[in-house]
């Protein structure tokens, strides 16, 4: 038992995006000189399996979803690991005069978008946008959402205004100063956001991971939603999936009690806003009550710049006090929170705890448990348990 606890918390330490790093190669490829042989991808595939760190249980197939959000790629001349973006509909349309769309509506399956990921990457204006990161000289790349489009400026007023806190830029126009040394993960990630508008929100990841979980027990969540909602036939399920869905108040999930030691890996963390519905949704991967660690996974650009789309997050907790809530103010929410782009305004919020504690009056942050999903996730415990040495 020690040393696969011991394993866990070598992999936590090395962060689950490196892990996520040893999943094979997407099928875009910039350079194919840099592409692995296949020997290489299978022996890479074989390191990444979630089971030699969390075994069988269900937390392995919590991880293996995660890990379908992450693609590790030769792009611009280097092995990048790219996660799934954030996307939502309309995000930032509020002065942009239009709705602007995302692929799926934030809510695709992860294949289907890097299948769209794998064609932005091979294009020719990513190609050029390549080029133009890798000119030599400082510039702002200035982006438009509603267009679709990006171009650079030398304007030495306009980066010194972001350089001294003056934001140019609007909600639908990102402005993001480059060095001229070459594109950073970050502005893959900008690209893929601005121009490609790909990627997946809240729920839509949070639905992706619940369903695979289901699918492993064997059970059809697409099908038992489309039946709760009243679908027609040949919707598909996933696209009206939101954060809404998970509201205890719609008798689809159980609120249950937030103590630490009675949380399970698969139930939802909701935040609320201002207006007390809830708005933002992430889900519990594991618990671990001797190391004192919660690590739970979300999709949001409101993070630092490294960590924008698809991330995991790690709640920090005294194992002598499972009964501590998520309330408690001496738990350690490690996830920090920032703006999506450098220059706009930071959220409200200086990290998760904070948010989850927001708006007392109003309820304050709540977890759930999906009632469809209760026996499987029984199940998949019960295998786990049998299966550790």
């Amino acid at each position: 038992m020690r040393s696969v606890r011991d394993a866990r918390l070598r992999a936590l330490r090395l962060g689950s995006a490196l892990a996520a790093a040893f999943i094979c190669t997407a099928p875009a490829r910039a350079d194919s000189s840099e592409a692995p042989s296949r020997s290489e991808e299978d022996s890479i595939a074989a390191f990444s399996d979630p089971a030699l760190v969390w075994g069988r249980g269900i937390e392995a197939t919590i991880e293996k979803a995660y890990r379908e959000c992450f693609r590790t790629l030769p792009l611009g001349g280097r092995i990048r690991t790219l996660r799934l973006p954030f996307a939502e509909n309309s995000e930032r349309s509020e002065l942009a005069g239009k709705d602007l769309e995302v692929r799926g509506g934030g809510k695709a399956d992860p294949s289907e978008l890097w299948d769209a990921i794998g064609q932005a990457l091979a294009s020719a204006d990513f190609s050029s946008y390549l080029g133009a990161l890798s000119s030599g000289r400082e510039q702002l790349v200035n982006f438009d959402i509603a267009l679709r489009s990006w171009s650079t400026s030398e304007d030495r007023f306009a980066i010194e205004r972001l350089l001294s806190g003056r934001y140019p830029g609007l909600p639908h126009r990102p402005a993001v100063l480059s060095s001229g040394q070459g594109a950073t993960d970050a502005d893959v990630y900008n690209y893929l956001y601005c121009v490609g508008r790909l990627g997946i929100d809240c729920s839509g990841f949070v639905w992706h991971v619940l369903r695979a979980v289901a699918s492993s027990g064997g059970l059809d969540l697409d099908k038992s939603l489309g039946r709760s909602v009243g679908l027609p036939k040949g919707a598909r399920p996933s696209l009206y999936v939101g954060t809404w869905y998970y509201d205890p108040r719609g008798g689809r999930t159980r609120a249950i009690p937030d103590e630490i030691g009675k949380l399970l890996p698969g139930d939802i963390i909701l935040f609320r806003g201002e207006d007390g519905s809830f708005i933002h949704s992430c889900v519990i991967q594991s618990v671990d009550l001797e190391a004192g660690r919660l690590r739970y996974l979300q999709s949001t650009d409101e993070s630092p710049l490294d960590e924008r789309g698809v991330h995991d997050s790690i709640i920090l907790f005294d194992p002598a006090r499972p009964e501590a809530s998520l309330r408690d103010g001496s738990l350690q929410w490690l996830q920090r929170r920032g703006a999506a782009f450098a220059g706009e305004l930071p959220p409200a919020f200086r990290d998760d705890g904070e948010r989850y504690r927001a708006y007392p009056e109003l309820g304050g942050g709540v977890v759930v448990r999906l009632k469809a999903l209760e026996k499987t996730v029984q199940r998949l415990r019960a295998q786990g348990a049998a299966a550790r040495p």
